[in-house]
């Protein structure tokens, strides 16, 4: 039988009370709490806790708290990835994001979602993962919906609401997000 944490990764329903899942969420958020209340000039301490907290990638990150995640040991980052002020993560699933992508002030990023049927929404949820391409820049404010792909190189504009797949080399607006033209 899995285990709760199993089902979360694979996309299964699973009950989020479970303990295990409560305790990595914990050191989530004293992870982040630690991260969002060091000074600027902590640089060391800083990328101790960005190691610690990111599965891959807390090497090369560059990241302005605040920031907050469920687990962070589903997040695994590329080459020098950006993250401005109060970008927010439900990684329930991975989250795999490429290298060199900047990600804008206030962006969040959801694999978590629920079902549609209330009286299992009152006890489970599950996820789908998200992948960000190569060289991709989130504008700010900008939402990435649970199971979106965004495409190297991509432009995702701000306030835009990400439902669906972004081909490589799109320039995307809107909610819901649509491609207004090809990045050439």
């Amino acid at each position: 039988m899995k285990s709760e944490r199993e089902k979360m990764l694979a996309g299964e329903l699973y009950d989020a009370s479970d303990p295990e899942l409560a305790e990595a969420r914990l050191v989530a958020r004293e992870r982040c709490h630690q991260l969002n209340h060091s000074s600027p000039r902590e640089e060391a301490l800083r990328r101790s806790i960005l190691k610690e907290l990111f599965a891959s990638g807390g090497d090369s990150v560059w990241l302005e708290p605040p920031f907050h995640c469920d687990y962070g040991t589903n997040i695994h980052l590329g080459k020098q990835v950006y993250f401005n002020f109060d970008c927010v993560i439900l990684d329930v699933c991975d989250v795999r994001i490429g290298d060199f992508v900047f990600i804008a002030p206030g962006v969040h990023i959801y694999t978590a979602t629920h079902p549609l049927e209330s009286h299992l929404r009152r006890t489970q949820e599950y996820g789908q993962p998200i992948t960000i391409g190569n060289d991709v820049w989130i504008g700010g404010k900008a939402i990435l919906c649970p199971g979106v792909t965004i495409g190297d190189r991509s432009v995702i504009g701000a306030g835009s609401v990400v439902t669906k797949d972004v081909p490589a080399g799109s320039l995307v607006a809107g909610n819901p997000a649509k491609v207004i033209r090809e990045i050439t």
